[in-house]
């Protein structure tokens, strides 16, 4: 069992793969959850095993990216297909349930780690959006205990815009470089790592409160500005994953980006791959936070004196 974000999940591996659990399943190591009491808190359920013939389905969508591609489909009992090829090589296949609790994975050679990651990073995506929770494609770091995401298209420069700040703001921390998730709580929107970190190796069971999202665009200059309302919620969706011709999974991501949209500081950060762009972005996106702790600090110091 693991559990990323507070989502639990099981992933039962055939015979013959089990030897091979190190290798396919090495980043999802800090996940583990050893609570044998927990079975009824799984969310979703897969079975891996080795792909022995193709999966006979009617192509509906697909996605290439990067040299990667995402085929997706519906099968003759009516289940969503997945399809996942690397070049042109073909490296697996997911066959979900219809309510997204239970799936199969089939593995195929040369790359079957490719197709198990993208098979439970779907999953997870697709079982978890009523849950209040959302899989994104962003860069995230934390920094004085709150976490700031990097939004933008492929080549934008998420992830370099969070090297920035790692090499020119001080106490930063990559929590994330390519899919963390976020979850709406009681007490606001908090930030979690993820097993799915892209090219940066960056496994981390952590989490933290969303202090900020930024929505990246390069340009000759450096200029911030925040964004709110339909703006907002607009610059989210291109940056979360998700089945939107579902209803039901439609509607849960769209509670969640409204929440996000209406309750997280956004901004939109036109920009240089340079130090003064992590700085001001650090400097505008912190700016309530540093106030807020001051205020928080000078309170308590007020106490002290008193007592």
């Amino acid at each position: 069992m693991y559990e990323v974000a507070g989502i639990r999940f099981a992933v039962n591996l055939a015979d013959g793969l089990d030897v091979l659990s190190s290798r396919l399943l090495d980043n999802y190591a800090p996940f583990v959850v050893n609570d044998s009491l927990g079975i009824s808190k799984i969310v979703f359920e897969v079975s891996v095993d080795r792909q022995k013939e193709k999966e006979e389905f009617v192509e509906d969508t697909r996605q290439e990216e990067e040299g990667q591609t995402i085929v997706c489909g519906r099968n003759g009992a009516g289940e969503c297909v997945f399809e996942f090829l690397l070049g042109e090589k073909f490296t697996g296949t997911l066959i979900c349930s219809r309510d997204f609790k239970k799936a199969r994975v089939l593995l195929n050679e040369p790359s079957p780690k490719f197709a198990l990651n993208n098979a439970l990073m779907i999953m997870y995506a697709l079982a978890s959006a009523q849950s209040d929770a959302v899989l994104f494609h962003s860069a995230v770091v934390t920094y004085k205990n709150r976490g700031y995401m990097f939004l933008g298209k492929s080549g934008t420069g998420k992830s370099t815009h969070a090297r920035l700040w790692l090499a020119h703001v001080d106490g930063t921390e990559l929590l994330n470089d390519d899919n963390p998730v976020v979850r709406m709580m009681p007490d606001g929107a908090w930030v979690y790592g993820s097993p799915w970190s892209g090219k940066t190796p960056c496994y981390k069971n952590k989490g933290a409160r969303l202090g900020a999202i930024v929505d990246l665009k390069q340009a000759p200059y450096n200029k911030i500005r925040p964004i709110t309302g339909i703006e907002a919620y607009v610059a989210l969706l291109p940056s979360i994953s998700g089945m939107r011709w579902n209803k039901k999974i439609a509607d849960g991501l769209h509670q969640t980006e409204n929440g996000i949209a209406k309750n997280v500081s956004m901004f939109h950060l036109d920009c240089l791959p340079d130090e003064a762009a992590a700085k001001i972005c650090c400097e505008t996106v912190s700016a309530k936070f540093e106030i807020a702790d001051k205020c928080a600090e000078s309170a308590n110091a007020n106490k002290c004196a008193e007592a």
